[in-house]
């Protein structure tokens, strides 16, 4: 079993992938991490009570990474501590853009492909302090804009 360690200023979050449930999305999130796209890279957009959402190689949502991902929706929901992929709104969209969720959000069930979840009361506690920064509307009439940048430093790919 394959997991990825997300280091932060905030602390760490480890990550287990659900291979079985959505094979492409944990083959191309893995293959991006162990290549280092995602290092350096922030967290751009973060919802209280929802989701912190990253891993835009341009830093405000609008970047894509090296392939499109078909849509692998699956049974599992989307409650606190889900790694979940972003998309636009053709299903087919996802590239390199996750979101972790805060809180349930079980209306994006089917709609969205969870690829993994958060393994430790460490890692859950991490994602509550990056979910409480204080955040800002950049002009999108959406207050989600981290005020002080929240930077994925390095993600670990490990087999334990």
């Amino acid at each position: 079993m394959k997991f990825v360690t997300i280091n932060t200023d905030f602390g760490d979050m480890k990550l287990e992938f659900m291979a079985d449930k959505a094979p492409q999305h944990v083959e191309n999130f893995v293959e991006l991490a162990e290549q280092g796209f995602y290092d350096g890279l922030k967290f751009h957009r973060i919802i209280d009570g929802f989701m912190i959402q990253g891993g835009c190689p341009r830093g405000d949502g609008t970047g894509d990474g090296p392939r499109r991902l078909p849509a692998e929706f699956n049974d599992t929901p989307h409650v606190k501590g889900v790694l979940s992929m972003a998309r636009a709104s053709d299903p087919n969209s996802a590239s390199c853009q996750f979101f972790i969720c805060l809180d349930d959000a079980r209306f994006l069930d089917g709609q969205y492909t969870a690829f993994g979840k958060l393994t430790d009361d460490a890692s859950i506690a991490t994602l509550e302090k990056i979910g409480q920064v204080e955040v800002k509307d950049p002009g999108t009439g959406e207050a989600s804009q981290p005020v002080e940048s929240i930077a994925i430093n390095k993600m670990t790919v490990s087999e334990e």
